[in-house]
């Protein structure tokens, strides 16, 4: 039957009809912007189309340059693609595989990296992938294979990784557990990959990790498969479309909702791929050029938290590069009673607190997560108001305005 497939696969490869329904896949997925109408403006829709070819050069690196089974790597996400409002502060790197049925070796220096997580992941992926063209099926075939939606299996915190003195660790990575003593990432059969958040506090002043990865049966390289180049084709179309489906759903379907609140759901947030080191909130903001959101909470203990903007699209605004479009617990600015006060305007009102810059956009999708807390994250209050009152009087303007709420568990 192995057999068989894999010649399936690579006929329909080298006869460009793999390549063909990749181009549809990819087509179908830009035109997905098309049901948002006015929801979305001219900004949104320039970012949209950048996000899709982000998307499209996600796909290549992830599952045609980093998928041989035989060679496992560890590699940098590509560079300013992120999903599900990624830190700033934080780096991924990730290992792809084609399935679980291997076991490998991380060895690894910490550098000075204050925290670390390696998760592993599942997805819906049959084994005839490359054998079957998708682009017809549209969103309906994401229910049988669906790269964007990652299960966390297993994870494993630096917290409980021994370093020696220099910093150095081995990780064992498989199925069964290994002899006592080693630290263990465990994987089940179905596993796809390896993801390895890294939290920094201050980049600067921080020496990054450096991590590889190796099959313990020392598999021996070897050159590519026609039916190989069927699978990856097929996984670098759908997570294409898977998402480019997950941003709208959760925009039209969830945040979009509920303007200008935040809410904490476990679900949602281990849904795409989450560890459970974390609270992370998700919500949606709205502020025309001429006004102002002014956001209170009290950050609970832990060992990090951001506040961040991000555009509809769940991607980092551009000025995050400057050092914009976020607040974190390492560079805030306190209010006397510990609080911390965040005002979103196009312009510095003056008002004190830590400015954020929406950099052009009116809306967008915003974030709260606090990083290894054993309690419950905070309640969050928002004022919206005219850009000109705050400035010319302060935080006394908020006296009179009813605040929204927000900042529930919602699971």
């Amino acid at each position: 039957m192995t057999v068989e497939l894999d010649r399936a696969k690579g006929q329909r490869l080298l006869s460009g009809r793999a390549w063909d329904d990749y181009c549809e896949q990819v087509r179908r997925a830009g035109h997905m912007i098309d049901r948002f109408e006015d929801e979305a403006d001219d900004l949104d829709r320039a970012e949209w189309y950048r996000f899709v070819t982000r998307l499209m050069r996600n796909g290549f690196e992830r599952f045609i340059e980093n998928t041989e089974p035989e060679r496992p790597r560890l590699r940098d996400t590509p560079w300013r693609q992120g999903i599900n409002f990624q830190s700033p502060d934080q780096d991924h790197l990730l290992a792809e595989f084609v399935d679980g049925q291997h076991d490998y070796r991380i060895t690894g220096n910490r550098g000075t990296i204050p925290y670390f997580v390696i998760a592993s992941w599942s997805a819906p992926q049959p084994a005839d992938v490359g054998a079957r063209d998708w682009a017809e099926r549209g969103v309906e075939g994401l229910a049988d294979f669906d790269p964007a939606t990652l299960t966390t299996t297993g994870f494993l915190q630096s917290d409980v990784v021994h370093f020696d003195q220099d910093g150095n660790f081995e990780i064992i990575v498989s199925r069964d557990r290994p002899a006592e003593g080693q630290d263990w990432l465990p994987i089940t059969g179905d596993c796809v990959g390896l993801l390895v958040r890294t939290v920094y506090h201050l980049r600067e002043e921080t020496i990054a990790p450096v991590m590889r990865i190796e099959r313990l049966d020392g598999a021996t390289p070897r050159p590519i498969r026609s039916a190989d180049m069927a699978d990856a084709v097929a996984k670098a179309g759908q997570v294409v479309l898977g998402y480019c489906e997950l941003v709208r759903r959760w925009w039209q379907d969830n945040l979009a909702r509920r303007p200008n609140r935040i809410r904490f759901s476990r679900a949602v947030y281990l849904s795409n791929g989450g560890v459970p080191d974390r609270h992370h909130g998700f919500g949606t903001w709205e502020c025309e050029p001429d006004e102002a959101l002014v956001i209170r909470f009290n950050p609970v203990a832990c060992d990090y938290w951001i506040f961040q903007l991000c555009n509809i699209w769940q991607e980092n605004l551009d000025n995050y590069e400057d050092g914009g479009g976020h607040v974190q617990k390492y560079r805030a600015r306190h209010e006397a009673d510990g609080s911390i006060l965040v005002i979103v305007a196009a312009q510095d009102p003056g008002a004190g607190g830590n400015h954020v810059d929406p950099y052009g956009h009116r809306h967008g999708g915003m974030s709260l997560r606090f990083i290894k807390t054993a309690g419950d994250p905070p309640p969050v209050t928002l004022h919206r108001l005219p850009l000109s009152v705050l400035r010319a009087k302060g935080l006394a303007a908020l006296d009179d305005l009813t605040p929204i709420m927000s900042g529930e568990i919602t699971d």
